[in-house]
């Protein structure tokens, strides 16, 4: 039996959020309503809503021995996260985001990678990746961390579902083709999938993914919901209508809905309804996981 339902491989940050009037281009002005920090990281948010949804779960990623460190290893061991290969660095930072958000929830951010970017294949538990039914990745800036990430794959058993969210930096900067030959499950928004292949339709740029050799694609669409496809069915499915506060995270969210019912062998549109869900319950709350439902929240819906 498998120890882990889903362990996550990525960046581990402190969000700084600042809440502005709006978001100022080149040469502009605007001011700063109000300032939070959280924690985060794309794939860490995804962890934690899949461990608030009652998957057993831990993470791979790495900090540094700072205050910024410490706060980002405690806030996952709050949530049930196994931590113990978590790589503690004797130089650097940990990584922050500076985020600017305005009064519409779109966003800005800029990130400070420091020692998420130095992961080196040599410092992975080979033997604790393959534990787990789901090993889910999001991007690094570095080359490093995400060599570590090929690396990894190629160790583990064909029986580990594998999941990515490329984000832009992957989206725009990494050649991901002999990697997608080993992706089982692919999470972009339009954006970056219209990056990955060329496409401006959705439509196809999943087709063309599909080609390539992944085996899910749900694209996120924002206010237009999702598209879930695997080359023989497809849907477009309609977003839960709320009141959004705060986007930052939604994608994450929308991840840990749709692995959840991956992992529960739900079907492919239940899959992109529960994305759609969580995703729904986050972007209600500031920051990337305060809105992130439970177990009981979803109930309603399996």
């Amino acid at each position: 039996m498998k120890a882990f339902d889903v362990i996550g491989f990525g960046a581990l940050n402190i969000d700084k959020l600042f809440r502005v009037n709006r978001i100022a281009g080149p040469e502009e002005e605007s001011s700063i309503i109000e300032f939070e920090e959280y924690c985060g990281g794309s794939a860490a948010n995804t962890i934690v809503g899949l461990a608030r949804l009652g998957l057993k779960t831990g993470f791979i990623g790495k900090v540094a021995h700072d205050k910024e460190g410490e706060k980002l290893v405690n806030d996952l061991q709050r949530e049930k996260i196994d931590v113990s290969r978590i790589i503690h660095s004797n130089h650097g930072q940990s990584g922050q985001v500076l985020g600017f958000v305005d009064h519409f929830g779109d966003r800005a951010l800029y990130v400070f990678s420091s020692v998420n970017d130095s992961i080196k294949t040599i410092e992975l538990d080979q033997e604790y990746v393959k534990n787990t039914k789901f090993l889910h990745f999001s991007s690094f800036f570095g080359s490093s961390s995400f060599q570590a990430q090929k690396a990894i794959v190629k160790m583990i058993s064909n029986n580990v579902i594998v999941s990515m969210d490329p984000g832009e930096i992957y989206a725009r900067k990494k050649k991901l083709d002999p990697l997608l030959k080993q992706i089982d499950a692919l999470l972009p928004n339009r954006k970056e999938l219209q990056l990955l292949t060329g496409k401006k339709s959705f439509k196809e740029g999943a087709r063309v993914l599909l080609k390539k050799g992944v085996n899910v694609v749900g694209v996120k669409l924002g206010k237009d919901g999702c598209y879930v496809t695997d080359g023989i069915e497809e849907h477009v499915i309609e977003p839960f209508k709320v009141k959004v506060v705060d986007t930052t995270g939604a994608g994450d969210a929308f991840c840990a809905g749709f692995l959840y019912g991956l992992k529960h062998k739900k079907t492919l549109y239940e899959c992109g309804k529960l994305g759609n869900f969580v995703a729904s319950q986050s972007v209600m709350a500031h920051g990337p996981r305060k809105g992130l439902p439970t177990l009981e929240e979803l109930k309603g819906l399996l």
